[in-house]
């Protein structure tokens, strides 16, 4: 059984604010997601749930994602954005989640393949806005969600094991294993926003390369990584 320093060396650990830096997402949309929250309406208070369970329990009282938590955001903010009502995505999750036997179904790679029908089986009762959510889903899936999980290496239970950013052609990496999940050169384990301070100081990819011992291409990857997260 894993200890649980040990399970956190496996699974990433970020902070809200570190989350929304790399997803873009607001940390209080993130909060949400994660906690549920109350709302007021001429009825009374309410309160909606959790969208899904997070890996981690709070720490020192402090809400903490692990790696499958920040793909799972990427994957419903890009539903979100496209229209995806919370009636019909959280019965897709629960759905998705019966189907695949897993805790994050979004962010696994049957999700890729599987997605639309999954959705499909969720329209609303008016058909004409149903097909309309349909046709929005496919587009947000075909322009965002299939790339974005291209660009995620799958273990053999299909759950993502690292996340390429900037596509596994480049050296920028997430690996739960590696610097707790954040953002390293993958080859040499620098974390990209150490290397980023280090020109933004010196303004010389040359000079950084050579104090860390990596090529210039790498150093270059990792700023022009860190300047797209801080856009």
């Amino acid at each position: 059984m894993l200890t649980r320093s040990n399970s956190l060396l496996q699974s990433g650990i970020y902070t809200v604010p570190e989350a929304s830096r790399l997803t873009h997402v607001s940390g209080g949309r993130i909060r949400r997601w994660l906690r549920g929250y109350e709302f007021q309406t001429k009825h009374g208070r309410h309160r909606s749930p959790m969208v899904w369970s997070g890996q981690l329990d709070p720490i020192e009282h402090s809400l903490a994602l692990g790696f499958l938590d920040l793909i799972e955001v990427q994957c419903i903010d890009a539903l979100r954005s496209a229209g995806v009502s919370w009636k019909t995505l959280r019965k897709a999750h629960a759905h998705a989640l019966e189907l695949f036997h897993h805790d994050h179904p979004f962010c696994t790679n049957r999700f890729a393949t599987d997605g639309h029908s999954i959705f499909m089986e969720f329209r609303d009762e008016k058909n004409q806005s149903s097909l309309w959510d349909i046709a929005e889903i496919q587009r947000v899936f075909d322009r965002i969600i299939i790339p974005f999980l291209n660009n995620l290496e799958f273990g053999n239970d299909q759950t993502p094991v690292r996340w390429w950013p900037l596509g596994q052609n480049q050296g920028v990496a997430l690996d739960p294993k590696r610097n707790f999940g954040h953002p390293i050169v993958f080859e040499t384990g620098v974390p990209t926003l150490t290397l980023a301070r280090s020109v933004k100081a010196n303004q010389s990819i040359q000079e950084v390369a050579r104090w860390f011992e990596i090529s210039p291409k790498a150093v270059k990857e990792a700023v022009e990584f860190e300047q797209q997260l801080a856009a």
